[in-house]
C-alpha cells in the first residue's frame, strides 16, 4: 500500500509551502505514495498572497495519513490553529502518524504540545518569535530542517524540498530521492544542518539606543572593539552599556561585534576576489582560522563554501 500523505491546509496558508509536498509526494507509477489536500473543515480556504483553496476533505483525513504536513502560513505569532486541528493532530501522532512543518507550520505543530523539548526551526524571520510563544521549543535558527523522528520542521519555503527529499531518502533510500530530484529539478541533497543564510546575521535593531555608537563600531570592525570602548563612545559606564544593549538587540556588545564582523566577510566574500586571510584581517577576525571558525558557529559553513554559493 503506498505511503499516504496528507497536506493540511490553515487560513493563510502559503502557496508554495503547499504546493512543494503536494508536488514532491504526487501519486505517480515511480512514487509509492499518495497525497491529498485537506482542511480544518472541507470546503474553501483562504489563503496567502491573494490565493485561495478549495479543499474536498476535512481534519476526518488525518485517520487515513502516515504523514501530515503543515505548510506555513501568514501571521503565525498572532494566529491559533482551531483547537479541533490541534486535537486532531495529536490523536494522529498518538496513532504512529509522522507530523512535518513547513516554514510557519511549525507554530501549529508547536501548539500541539510534541515539539516540547524538541528541536526545532521555522524561517528565520520568525525563529525569535517561535522561541518567544513556545519556550519550551529549542528553536534552531541556523538550520534547514530539523528530523526528531516522528516530528520534523524546516525553514524557508525551498527547505521544504530538502526536507521532502529527506523523508523520500529515509523511507525508500537515496535511489528514489536522486529520480524526486532530478524531476523538481533541484539539489539532490542539502543537509539539514546547513545554514539558512538570512540576510543578516546582526539583528535589525529595536530601538534608537546607542545607535550613533552601533553606527561607529561598523565602520571600524578592523580595530580592536572591546566593550570599554564602545561604553566610552557612548558616554556610558561598561556596565550600563551591556545591559542596555542587550536590551535593545537581544545580544551583548561583544555578540553584535562579532556577528558585523561575520555579515562584513561574507559581504566580500561575494562581491571582491580577496582571499580569506585578506578578508578576516580586514573585518578584525584576525586570521583565516579565526573566520572560519566563526563563520562555521554563525553560519553553518565555510568561507569557501559561501563564496561558491553566492558569489557573483
Amino acid at each position: 500500500m503506498n505511503h499516504r500523505v496528507a497536506v493540511l491546509v490553515l487560513d493563510g496558508a502559503k502557496p508554495l509551502d503547499v504546493g512543494i509536498p503536494a508536488q514532491v509526494f504526487a501519486n505517480r507509477p515511480t512514487m509509492p505514495y499518495q497525497v491529498y489536500v485537506c482542511g480544518a473543515a472541507p470546503g474553501p480556504v483562504a489563503g496567502g498572497d491573494g490565493l485561495s483553496y478549495h479543499v474536498a476533505e476535512g481534519i476526518e483525513a488525518f485517520a487515513h495519513a502516515d504523514t501530515i504536513f503543515i505548510p506555513g502560513y501568514r501571521q503565525p505569532a498572532t494566529t491559533e490553529p482551531p483547537d479541533a486541528v490541534i486535537a486532531a493532530l495529536q490523536a494522529a501522532h498518538r496513532r504512529g502518524t509522522r507530523l512535518a512543518a513547513i516554514s510557519t507550520g511549525a507554530f501549529a505543530l508547536a501548539a500541539t504540545g510534541l515539539l516540547d523539548g524538541k528541536r526545532a526551526t521555522t524561517h528565520w524571520h520568525y525563529t525569535r518569535a517561535l522561541a518567544k510563544k513556545y519556550p519550551q521549543v529549542r528553536v534552531d535558527e541556523n538550520v534547514l530542517f530539523v528530523d526528531e523522528g516522528d516530528v520534523l520542521t524546516s525553514a524557508g519555503a525551498a527547505s521544504g524540498i530538502d526536507l521532502c527529499l529527506h523523508l523520500v531518502r529515509r523511507d525508500h533510500g537515496v535511489g528514489l530521492s536522486n529520480i524526486v530530484a532530478r524531476r523538481l529539478v533541484a539539489a539532490p541533497y542539502r543537509s539539514g544542518g546547513q545554514a539558512q543564510y538570512v540576510p543578516r546575521s546582526v539583528p535589525e535593531p529595536l530601538g534608537d539606543v546607542f545607535a550613533g555608537t552601533r553606527e561607529w563600531a561598523l565602520a571600524r570592525l578592523d580595530e580592536p572593539l572591546t566593550l570599554e570602548a564602545l561604553a566610552r563612545n557612548a558616554r556610558v559606564s561598561a556596565r550600563t552599556f551591556s545591559r542596555r544593549f542587550v536590551q535593545d538587540t537581544g545580544y551583548t556588545p561583544m555578540q553584535w561585534v562579532l556577528r558585523a564582523r561575520v555579515d562584513l566577510a561574507r559581504e566580500l566574500l561575494e562581491v571582491t576576489a580577496l582571499g580569506v586571510e585578506q578578508i578576516a584581517a580586514r573585518v578584525g577576525l584576525g586570521t583565516a582560522a579565526n573566520l572560519r571558525l566563526h563563520f562555521q558557529r554563525i553560519l553553518g559553513t565555510s568561507p569557501t563554501e559561501y563564496r561558491n554559493t553566492f558569489s557573483s
